[in-house]
Order: C-alpha cells, then structure tokens, then sequence
C-alpha cells in the first residue's frame, strides 16, 4: 500500500494533500516544455503609452546637432525621449532615442561624446553617430552598446545636397535597425516609471503650476519651455525663437526633466584645441520634473553607467511621469542655471 500511496505522489507532481492529483497513463510522457514567454509589453516602454502590439525593435540612439545652421532637425518630433547636453564651446547636442515611432529621416547626425554611453547603456541598444576619437568610441562598446558609424562605413547614412558640412549628414533608421545584432534588448526597458493613466504623473497631482522653464545650458545655450494648454504640452523655443521640425511643427513634450549635473573637463581635446567636457551622469543631484501644467522638485541618482536613471519625488518616492515623450536638459552646474515661473 505505501508503494501505491508513492507512486500516486509522483505521478501528481508531489503536489500538497489539499491539491487533486491527476494520473498520467504510463504510455504518455508528461509534457515538461519550455519556460512560458515573457508577457508582452502593454504599453510603449519608452513613453508609457498604452498598447497591445509593441514592436520588438531594440531603442535606437542618434547624436543630432543643435547649432543654428542644423535647424530645423529632422526626426526631433518622432523622439520617444531626447537628452540635451553641453559639448565643447557650450553648444548643445542631442541624444535622440527611437522606438514607438519609426520617422524616415533623422539629422543632422554628429560624433559621440564621453557623456553618451551613461544616457544610451541602460536601454542596450544602438547608438549611431559620425565618429570620434578612439577612446570615446571604445568606451561606448565598453558600455555594450552597438555602435553604428559613419566613418567606419556603417550602412543607413548619406549627406544632404543643399546642406553645408559638417551640418550635412543625415541618416535612415530603417537601416540602421535593420543592422541590430542578436544581442540588442528588444524591445527596450523602460527607463522611467510611467503614471497608469493620464493626469496621475506625480508632477501633475502633488506639483505647483508652471508657465515657463527658462534653461541656460552655457552662455550661449538656451532652451525655454512654455506650457501650452491649447496642445497640452511643453512647447520647446531655442532661445525665444520657436523650435520647430522641418514641416513648421512645434517641437513639445509631456514631460520636461531638468537636472543639476557636475561637467568636467576631459583630458581630450577637439580640433580647435579646446577641452571635451563630460556631464557626470553616475551620481546624485536636484532637478525638476514638469508635466501637464505642474513642476515637482526631485533628486535624481544613478549608481552606474548601465544602470537607469531613477527620479526620486519630495514624498521618497518613484516620480511618474505623464505618457508620452520625454526631454531632459542636462543643466551643468555652476555654469548653466533654470528658472521655474
């Protein structure tokens, strides 16, 4: 009889007693199969908009130009998150991050920079730009991430006619998604955390009315956002000159993230001899995160180049923000400043 209790026992999975037991006939093999799959994403995992068919593309990272002779840029509006950031001679660049939307075209396209692989490792995906000096290009593998470059005659780039260079290289993301190795992460993780529904972003429910964020990057690198009620959106001037794409479409965002960070100079300097500054991205600081007509003092904190950055609200919490696209201006401290009005 106990032989026949341990039989029944193992054909039910040696399950608890309060659990029914089936019996496999001896002429089936139970099927033990793979791991079941991962559930597929609900919601874009960039931007937190809800939806049931989220492409398996792995985040597609560009370096597009900010000068006057580079507006407007192509591909800023289709932007699931851009990074704004200062290089040399305070001139601004951006880090353009693509998935949820696929425009055709995007550029001015330009070199890397040694910020880059802090803000483009923890999504693992492809960062494409024109080149640069060795040790910032081998610091991007470092951080494992694809680069795709146009000076090591990477597919998906060509210059524009009617375009002077260097503000003249364009590039196609079709081709440069269709170059991803197995190795990409795809579709992407999320890199914020994202409020469930509209109007419950932590800026939106606990933050203070805002009009304008006035960001001076450098003395010569200004970015204005006004809250647009009408559009429902931050609407983004260069200056006080509105930003607009290629068809005179105002560039906005859902959420504009604003962050206090260290730069430093690099011992590498560019061609006109001047020093490559890096935004210290790995550490702690204050910002501001605005959304739907509201600002919210935060902390921002990253442990290391591959991890997320994590924004950290006046309760101690995880700060959502509202769906949609995401602008973050990397404010270096001492040198730049922000006002909130």
């Amino acid at each position: 009889m106990v032989a026949g209790v341990l039989a029944l026992a193992a054909c039910g999975g040696g399950g608890p007693t309060d659990v029914p037991t089936r019996t496999v006939p001896a002429t089936v093999e139970a099927d033990k199969g793979a791991p079941p799959s991962p559930a597929a994403p609900t919601a874009w995992p960039l931007t937190g908009v809800p939806s049931d068919d989220v492409a398996t593309r792995p985040a597609l990272a560009v370096k597009i130009e900010n000068l006057p002779q580079a507006r407007p840029q192509a591909g800023l509006d289709a932007a699931d998150i851009v990074w704004e950031e200062v290089v040399e001679g305070g001139i601004t660049r951006f880090v353009a991050v693509y998935h949820s939307k696929t425009p055709e075209t995007v550029g001015p396209i330009r070199s890397v920079r040694p910020m880059d692989p802090a803000i483009v490792a923890p999504m693992h995906g492809i960062l494409a730009y024109t080149g640069a000096q060795k040790p910032f290009i081998e610091a991007v593998g470092a951080a494992g991430i694809q680069s795709i470059i146009m000076d090591k005659g990477d597919d998906g780039f060509y210059k524009q006619k009617g375009k002077r260079a260097p503000h003249n290289v364009f590039g196609r993301t079709s081709d440069f998604w269709a170059q991803a190795d197995d190795d990409r992460t795809s579709p992407p993780p999320a890199q914020f955390a994202y409020a469930s529904s509209e109007g419950q972003g932590t800026a939106t429910t606990a933050g203070a009315p805002v009009a304008l964020l006035d960001v001076r990057l450098s003395a010569s690198s200004r970015a204005q956002w006004s809250w647009g009620a009408d559009e429902g959106a931050f609407l983004r001037s260069e200056g006080t000159k509105p930003a607009v794409s290629p068809d005179g479409d105002r560039l906005s965002a859902a959420n504009v993230v604003v962050l206090s960070v260290e730069m430093t100079n690099t011992k590498f300097k560019d061609p006109a001899g001047a020093f490559v500054p890096e935004t210290q991205m790995v550490g702690t600081g204050e910002g501001v995160v605005a959304s739907a007509g509201k600002q919210v003092a935060v902390t921002w904190s990253k442990d290391g180049v591959e991890a997320p950055l994590v924004l950290t609200g006046p309760d101690g919490g995880r700060v959502l923000l509202e769906q949609g696209a995401t602008w973050i201006e990397l404010v270096p401290r001492g040198s730049g400043s922000y006002t909130v009005s």
